[in-house]
């Protein structure tokens, strides 16, 4: 290992050959602002375009100044990262940036949370010298994301993570000069474009040029109509990450304070998306079984490996690329979307409350789910099973919004049947939960024998693509699990090629799971934080009474009152859907 001896400010340092100026002056704890540059450690992926130059530095003995991002040390280097000269030139960037970009800070969705507005704020830029053309390209508005490329500042973050993290291929830079912007192929509106909605590209923009469809203001106008009984779910990644948005540390468990402020909000009902989890375990599971029984027997149409279809992400990635094993994912619906039917043609009718009267909302740590609840095959006469999905950045908002002071508020638990889980159904919002959970209640079915060891930690961890084996009593069943989409590719194209056999198969569209949906409280990259949040599900898992999805009481009465059986005729109409072909812009059925 070569190592490059530099001094930086002042500080003699010694690093790896080949190391970036920026990441050799934060070994001293010395921060040179950026706004292009982004990585993700874990990934080995990094953006670094050095296109936006407000990295610049000083080298001793160079004429022009050099973006600490892209240019590598060499021995001997002496740096200065804040000398006059770099940020006289720092500020005239920065201006030069702002005099290109609307002067909308006051409505933006990005206000307060945006990296542009903060680099204005830390560099001192009160006025803006340069005045001229500005850049006017329409918005695009999907049914989950919202461009707005005016605001776009051509970091080309999105790019990176919609085309190497995500493999998605939504987004590309396209045009030259003033014309230049990210976009889809041929400038397409991103409804009519490979694009996935897993809402990576908003979570990674600097500024608001992309941003989420925010239907807080739908769910206002629910609560406030006094014909309309609004009920709310809530995922169960939104429990671990929420707190970050009132000063909590990552991975602060806020279940309690979460279901308070939702009653404090006005909701007239407070239930946990768990419940519908613990649901799609039933359902999954029983399909998994199902397939495995007949594979067993011979049957060479069983599908097998069964995929998970809980993450509409990977669901719409699938669709799109891969439509030829549309057959072999789950028939099940997501949590969200079992639990629309549920509350509104089981719940709601035991109050007696019309389908249109009772409104569904969402509470989400994903910005497909906005997309997903607005599927038609979602809707029953128009009216859709889930009305809206708010992120969880959005009911930190509304909790604001509302003057509820949330740290301050005391715990209180979900409403009951449909607030009642199971230790399984709460790490679903981590990448394995979900198999995971699905193994516990497959086992004790499918071997009629008590399972004493619950926790299948060999399911767990964050490695990008895991194989794993589990025991059932003599039996073993092969497991693959993915989370982020391009992994999920790499996994298909290996079964594609017969150089992977399993039974099951667990994919997750965001690194990390739920836990680092594009809705969730920004984590810039960070995996620690995502971990953080994944120990948080775990540690909720281990304090439950009952940790398997089959032993929730209120989902054995359920069947017994309502489904008949997991698999029935009942539950197959209400809690089960079919896929599309969507690899050309001509939708077609089959």
């Amino acid at each position: 290992m070569e190592l490059i001896k530099l001094t930086i400010d002042g500080e003699l340092l010694e690093v790896e050959k080949d190391t970036s100026i920026l990441k050799a002056a934060k070994t001293v704890g010395i921060e040179i602002p950026t706004l292009c540059f982004f990585e993700l450690k874990d990934m080995g992926i990094e953006n670094k375009p050095g296109g936006c130059r407000i990295c610049v530095v000083e080298i001793k003995g160079r004429r022009n100044l050099a973006p600490a991002c892209t240019t590598r040390v060499e021995n001997g280097m002496i740096i200065s990262t804040h000398s006059i000269r770099v940020l006289n030139a720092r500020r005239t960037v920065l201006e030069l940036i702002l005099s290109d970009h609307p002067a909308e800070c006051l409505t933006c969705a990005k206000s307060g949370s945006c990296e542009l507005q903060s680099m204005a704020q830390q560099l001192g830029v009160r006025e803006i010298p340069f005045q001229g053309e500005q850049s006017a390209y329409r918005k695009d508005t999907s049914p989950a994301i919202i461009r707005d490329i005016d605001k776009c500042i051509m970091c080309r973050r999105c790019e990176l993570m919609c085309n190497e993290v995500q493999t998605v291929g939504a987004l590309s830079a396209v045009n030259r000069g003033f014309m230049a912007v990210v976009a889809p192929a041929f400038e397409m509106n991103l409804e009519k474009s490979p694009c996935t909605y897993c809402g990576q590209c908003v979570s990674v923009c600097p500024t608001g040029a992309l941003t989420e469809v925010d239907h807080s203001r739908n769910v206002i106008n629910a609560l406030a109509d006094p014909a309309k009984t609004v009920v709310v779910q809530t995922a169960p990644a939104v429990r671990a990450a929420l707190g970050e948005e009132f000063g909590l540390m990552p991975g602060t468990l806020v279940t309690g304070k979460m279901a308070a402020a939702l009653r404090r909000l006005g909701f007239d009902y407070v239930f946990d998306t768990d419940f519908a989890a613990d649901l799609t375990i039933m359902e999954e599971g029983s399909e998994l079984l199902d397939r495995l029984t007949r594979y067993l027997k011979g049957d060479k149409n069983a599908n097998l490996p069964i995929l998970t279809s809980c993450c509409p992400g990977w669901v719409n990635f699938f669709e799109h690329n891969f439509p030829e094993l549309r057959d072999i994912p789950s028939t099940a619906k997501s949590p969200q979307q079992m639990f629309g039917p549920i509350a509104k043609e089981y719940f709601g009718k035991k109050l007696g409350i019309d389908r249109k009267d009772l409104i569904v909302v969402s509470i989400m740590p994903c910005l497909a789910k906005k997309y997903e609840c607005q599927r038609e095959e979602f809707k029953v006469n128009g009216d859709p099973d889930v009305n809206f999905s708010l992120s969880t950045r959005e009911l930190a908002q509304l909790i604001k919004q509302a003057n509820i002071d949330f740290n301050s508020l005391p715990d209180e638990g979900f409403d009951n049947p449909l607030g009642e889980s199971t230790g399984a159904s709460v790490i679903f919002g981590t990448t394995g939960g979900v198999i995971e959970a699905a193994c516990r209640t497959a086992y004790e079915l499918f071997t009629g024998k008590k399972l004493e060891k619950v926790d299948f930690k060999e399911l767990r961890g964050f490695e990008n693509i895991r194989h794993a084996t589990i025991d059932f009593d003599g039996l073993p069943i092969n497991i693959g699990i993915a989370h982020g989409l391009g992994n999920a590719r790499k996994l298909l194209e290996d079964i594609q090629a017969g150089r992977n056999q399993f039974h099951a198969i667990e994919i997750m569209a965001c690194p990390g799971g739920c836990i680092g949906g594009g809705g969730q409280p920004f984590h810039h990259g960070n995996s620690e934080i995502l971990k953080q949040r994944a120990a948080a599900l775990y540690k909720e898992d281990d304090g439950k009474t009952i940790r398997k999805s089959h032993e929730n009481p209120f989902i054995i009465e359920l069947y017994k009152e309502f489904l008949g059986k997991p698999l029935g005729e009942k539950s197959h109409h209400l809690l089960h859907t079919k896929y599309f072909d969507r690899s050309s812009s001509v939708f077609v059925e089959e």
